[in-house]
């Protein structure tokens, strides 16, 4: 229950089963789903660790991670509820680990501190209006 956001729109998100989704892509380690007081919901990614150093570059790596992202936004969505819908999907550059503080010991998300990390970013990130975004 704590774990459940609202929307601008008054609604009311269960983000877990989202993540659920974006996680069994091979390709994503760790992703965290947010957006509260935002019209849409919209998902933190956190590539694999072993794609992570050739994503650093650009080049066609980035360009075929970023195709296989649109084609999971495409598909999560099409599972969801219309107010579940993500709005964007935003590839995070710093790793979430227990010594950072981004995960518990038991592995979990600290979504507070993601929160706090991220969510100053949002409104940039919305007003952008791109699918895949790549933190600066």
């Amino acid at each position: 229950m704590k774990e459940l956001f609202k929307t601008s729109k008054g609604k009311y998100v269960a983000p877990v089963p989202i993540e659920n989704l974006l996680n069994n892509h091979n390709e994503v380690e760790l992703s965290c789903v947010t957006g509260s007081g935002n019209p849409q919901p919209y998902a933190l990614i956190l590539p694999a660790e072993e794609l992570r150093p050739k994503l650093a570059n650009g080049g066609a790596e980035r360009e075929r991670f970023e195709a296989e992202l649109n084609a999971l936004l495409d598909s999560v969505n099409k599972e969801v509820e219309a107010f579940e819908r993500l709005q964007f999907l935003v590839v995070v550059k710093e790793p979430w680990l227990i010594e950072n503080g981004y995960l518990t010991p038991t592995m979990k998300l600290k979504r507070a501190k993601i929160e706090d990390t991220y969510g100053p970013q949002s409104d940039s990130w919305y007003s952008a209006g791109q699918r895949i975004v790549w933190e600066a």
